[in-house]
């Protein structure tokens, strides 16, 4: 391997470890503050990937019914509870008239637009912000659904449901998208000659758009009200509720922020890998070695080790293309050896 190797294969490191990155911090987020370990994940990269591919092939995305299903099963769930408590019966006329506004009347409308305008040409710019609207949502509605109602439950019992989500996301999928994998047209069909390496200007947004999303999660958790609420939720669930911090709504805030980074980043990777309807899967399960690095609490930790991660990727698929994936995988053991080692283990009571 001589230095303009090396230089390409860190180039396409960084822009891998800039994806897992963006997944790591989300599965961060969800796990701190719902000890939810959230594996569909990586559906959301590919509903977001293929969505958006659905629309330049010039078909109107099927995934616009999925989050109408949603949001009439979403609907029914929280009209039941309005009914059902006695606090909420005297105003559950007007209660349900904003439930039907968020969950039937928005749904809806995302797909009129998606089956009337999803297939027509339309700028780029256009399509991006169609498939944020239609996969975004599916976050909230998913945690309403599936882990709201076992909020308290053990991690265990969150882990079980996770891996049932996923393997029910994955099954849509397949009927939604068919088992053909898509790519997208790049963002930019740019390179860049810095002596013998060229840089691709996909390449380029990809690192761009995630250091920026990484600023403003940044400046959004130190600087703003609700992400100082997700904070305290993640540190002390208890104390957060008796200070007068609503942790259903923060669940579902951290749901939207984590379908939000997933849904970008399916469209960022879409231009440079062939995406399949399972294949997010795999790209989660990367993004979760970084966050195990991380311990599932630290954010520059976890994000730090996704960039491990995208170099440890690209260097073993030069020297052991056939074991990539093992190589990056094993990572986890001797961090949880390190952790395991140096943590503190508190004995059960008697």
């Amino acid at each position: 391997m001589d230095l303009s190797i090396a230089a390409i294969l860190a180039q396409d490191g960084i822009t891998s470890g800039a994806i897992y990155a963006l997944l790591a911090l989300a599965l961060v987020l969800v796990f701190s503050v719902t000890r939810v370990i959230f594996i569909p994940q990586g559906e959301f990269v590919a509903y977001g990937a293929l969505t958006l591919a659905v629309m330049q092939a010039g078909h109107a995305p099927q995934t616009s019914w999925l989050l109408v299903a949603m949001g009439v099963l979403t609907f029914v769930y929280e009209g039941a509870t309005v009914l059902r408590s006695a606090e909420l019966r005297r105003s559950a006329a007007r209660r349900l008239a904003v439930l039907a506004g968020k969950y039937l009347v928005f749904p809806f409308a995302v797909h009129w637009l998606a089956q009337a305008y999803g297939a027509q040409p339309l700028p780029m710019l256009a399509q991006i912000a169609l498939t944020l609207l239609i996969v975004v949502p599916m976050g909230p509605m998913l945690y309403r659904i599936a882990y709201q109602p076992l909020a308290e439950a053990s991690t265990l019992v969150l882990l079980i449901v996770s891996v049932g989500v996923h393997f029910a996301l994955v099954g849509l999928g397949l009927v939604m998208f068919g088992a053909e994998g898509s790519r997208t047209t790049p963002f930019s069909d740019a390179r860049f000659d810095v002596g013998a390496l060229s840089v691709s200007g996909q390449s380029l947004w990809v690192i761009g758009v995630s250091a920026l999303l990484i600023a403003a999660l940044y400046f959004y958790f130190d600087r703003t009200l609700t992400g100082k609420a997700l904070r305290a939720t993640a540190v002390n669930r208890l104390g957060a509720r008796l200070v007068g911090i609503g942790t259903t709504q923060a669940g579902r805030l951290s749901f939207t922020l984590a379908a939000a980074m997933g849904a970008l980043c399916g469209i960022l990777i879409a231009p440079l890998t062939t995406v399949y309807y399972e294949s997010g899967f795999l790209i989660g399960l990367k993004g979760f070695v970084g966050a195990i690095v991380g311990g599932l609490v630290s954010y520059p930790v976890a994000a730090a080790g996704a960039l491990l991660v995208g170099l440890l990727e690209s260097y073993s698929s030069f020297w052991a293309s056939a074991f990539k994936e093992v190589i990056v995988f094993t990572l986890i053991i001797p961090v949880l050896l390190w952790r395991s080692l140096t943590s503190k283990h508190v004995e059960d009571e008697e």
